[in-house]
């Protein structure tokens, strides 16, 4: 087999997944996405025991399952996502009750290491038309890094923002797919019986990448991965075995607009965040010595010096030390603590962190 040397980016490959995965070279991708087929021996469509489409999962249909062979099947495409992801690189892989279990038992023997499970509760799921279970109103998530000692990326500041400045759980209310977002055929039937809402792939993306990443979906259906990827200004790469399907996700990607790079920069982690020494704003003018700081309020005040500590009364030591003494506290962070005049209002000296030395004028001392 030719193997490809060159990454597919931002193109949709049609092919089986296993043999067009086995064609991209090892840790060349960031992220993978999975929505994996439930069954195997039904040639990964949803499909119930008459062989025709499930929109909704049934009580029937599930009890139609080949077990060894799914497991041979599920185990085969991981390994082969394990070893196109780098080593620092996450993956997230969706399923139902019928095989979410199986392929997280799997990801583990692989040497995946679980970080999450997270709960996708749809608000407005389909109703279980005989009665005779409850609603399945959820998919589970598995969120997992390539092994026990990558450093993934977890964009957490971005999420809390996106959570209206709370910490983000692990169970998200999201729509199903509906409306014009959901692509339909010439007879004006749903085309893929399970696509995948964008809310949900923008808060993977968004919480596990970053711009310019190489995002993979194995199996991308109608492309709504691909279609997220690309508005926030990742890299795809695609596979796709039904030809329908490649066309409908080739047209769909087509027709989106990235957004701008300031679109598309997250809210920095603290872990992220450029550690600068105090000192340096001293001997490079933006905080001169002689600088008076004063808390947010203004009950107590603080005096730079030129080694890069500050002096209150009789008291000498870094931002931090003094902070934490003029309010008989255990610790402070002294970047938020205090702050310096400018223009007559006081302004933490965290800011000086975030602007070049030629934002602004020096403080007045």
């Amino acid at each position: 087999m030719e193997i490809i040397r060159e990454l597919p980016l931002d193109q949709i490959l049609l092919g089986d997944a296993v043999r067009m995965l086995r064609m991209l070279p090892t840790a060349s991708v960031h992220c993978v996405f999975a929505d994996p087929p439930y069954n195997l021996q039904l040639r990964g469509e949803l499909r119930r025991p008459d062989d025709s489409l499930v929109d909704g999962v049934d009580d029937d249909w599930d009890r139609f399952t080949d077990f060894a062979a799914y497991d041979a099947f599920t185990r085969e495409w991981l390994e082969e996502c394990r070893r196109v992801l780098r080593k620092d690189g996450t993956m997230w892989v969706i399923g139902s009750y019928h095989n979410i279990f199986r392929i997280g038992a799997i990801l583990q023997e692989l040497g995946f290491w679980i970080l999450n499970d997270v709960i996708w509760r749809k608000s407005n799921p389909m109703p279980n038309f005989r009665g005779r279970r409850f609603t399945n109103a959820h998919e589970t998530l598995i969120w997992a890094a390539r092994g026990q000692d990558s450093r993934y990326k977890f964009n957490y500041q971005a999420m809390k923002s996106l959570n209206d400045d709370q910490q983000m759980r692990s169970d998200w209310f999201i729509p199903l797919c509906t409306g014009a977002e959901r692509l339909r055929n010439e007879h004006g039937l749903k085309l893929h019986p399970t696509q995948k809402p964008e809310a949900l792939l923008h808060r993977i993306l968004l919480a596990s990448t970053q711009q310019g990443d190489i995002v993979l979906d194995p199996f991308l259906g109608t492309g709504t991965s691909a279609a997220v990827a690309r508005r926030l200004s990742r890299h795809y790469i695609g596979i796709e075995r039904h030809p329908a399907y490649v066309e409908a996700a080739l047209g769909r990607v087509r027709r989106v607009r990235p957004v701008s790079d300031d679109g598309v920069t997250t809210t920095p982690t603290k872990r992220e965040a450029v550690r600068i020494p105090f000192g340096s704003f001293v001997e490079s003018g933006a905080l001169p010595a002689g600088t008076i700081l004063f808390d947010r309020m203004r009950r107590v005040q603080a005096v730079v010096v030129a080694d890069g500590s500050i002096k209150s009364g009789q008291s000498q030591g870094s931002i931090h030390k003094i902070g934490a003494e003029v309010q008989n506290a255990p610790s402070c962070n002294g970047w938020t603590f205090w702050h310096f005049e400018r223009d007559g209002t006081l302004v933490p000296i965290d800011v000086l962190r975030t602007e070049r030395p030629t934002d602004a004028p020096p403080p007045e001392a």
